[in-house]
C-alpha cells in the first residue's frame, strides 16, 4: 500500500496512506496533512488514487505544487517521489503488493490448524517456547519504562508528556508535540528522535541546552537530564 511521509527538513511529522479516498494537504486544520506554514494555502493540493495510480493536483493554489522540483498542476507518482509544498516535502513510498516474500512450497502443504481448533504445544517445545527449565515457572517480563517530559518552569499546554511517538516536537506549531505559549516562542524549537538505542535531542529554530550546555548536534538523553529551549524548562525522566 502506498504510503506518505511528510517532513520539515529532517523531522518526519505525519505518514498516512493513501486510499480510495483523497488525502488532501493544506494550511487549514481539517486537511489530511496539515501543514502550518504561511507559504501554504489553505487546500493546497490532494493527492489520490485514480485507476491504481497515484496522483497529485494542485488546487489552484497560490505558490505552486512542486514534484522533484519541477511545477505540476497533476501528475501521477511513483515510488521514491518528493511532492514539495511550501518548505515541507512528501516523500512517496509505494510498495507493490507482490512485493511479499514466496512462501515455500514445503511449507504450502503444512495443514494449518483450524481456526477455532487450540494448538497443543507440551514437552521440550513448550519448554523452549517459555524459555523455562522444566520444574521452574515463567517470570513475567519486566514493565516497560515509559520516557516523559515534565515542566518544571514556562509556558506549555500541559505540565508533562509521554514520549510515545518516534517523534516530539517541541514548539508554538499546530503539529507541536509540546506546545510552546508566548507571541515569540518559535514554531518548531527543538525536536526529540527515538532510536533503537534511546532519545535524542535535536535543534531546529532555536539551540537548546542539556543540564546547562548549548548542544551542537544530536545529543543523546538520560535520565534526569535538564532541556532549556524556547523559553522552557524540561526534565526528561523515565517513569514505570
Amino acid at each position: 500500500m502506498a504510503k506518505l511521509i511528510l517532513k520539515f527538513e529532517a523531522a518526519v511529522l505525519k505518514e498516512v496512506h493513501v486510499t480510495a479516498q483523497p488525502v488532501t494537504i493544506g494550511r487549514a486544520p481539517d486537511n489530511d496533512l496539515h501543514i502550518d506554514n504561511l507559504a501554504v494555502s489553505s487546500h493546497h493540493a490532494k493527492i489520490y488514487l485514480e485507476e491504481g495510480k497515484i496522483v497529485v493536483e494542485d488546487l489552484n493554489s497560490l505558490n505552486g505544487t512542486f514534484v522533484n522540483n519541477q511545477r505540476v498542476q497533476r501528475a501521477t507518482l511513483k515510488h521514491g517521489d518528493t511532492v514539495l509544498v511550501g518548505k515541507h516535502h512528501i516523500a512517496v513510498q509505494d510498495t507493490p503488493a507482490d512485493a511479499a516474500p514466496a512462501i515455500p512450497e514445503a511449507a504450502r502443504k503444512v495443514a494449518a490448524p483450524k481456526v477455532d481448533e487450540t494448538v497443543v504445544i507440551g514437552g521440550k517445545a513448550r519448554q523452549d517456547m517459555l524459555g523455562t527449565a522444566p520444574g521452574t515457572q515463567a517470570q513475567a517480563p519486566a514493565r516497560a519504562r515509559i520516557p516523559t517530559l515534565v515542566v518544571l518552569d514556562g509556558k506549555t499546554d500541559k505540565k508533562e508528556y509521554q514520549l510515545t511517538g518516534k517523534l516530539t516536537v517541541i514548539g508554538k506549531s499546530d503539529m507541536a508535540t509540546v506546545r510552546l505559549g508566548g507571541w515569540f516562542a518559535p514554531k518548531v524549537a527543538a525536536q526529540i528522535n527515538k532510536r533503537d538505542d534511546g532519545y535524542f535531542l535535536g535543534k531546529a529554530d532555536a539551540t537548546p541546552k542539556v543540564n546547562g550546555a548549548a548542544i551542537s548536534g544530536l545529543t543523546k538523553l538520560n535520565d534526569g537530564d535538564m532541556i532549556e529551549v524556547g523559553g522552557v524548562k524540561l526534565n526528561f525522566v523515565y517513569r514505570d
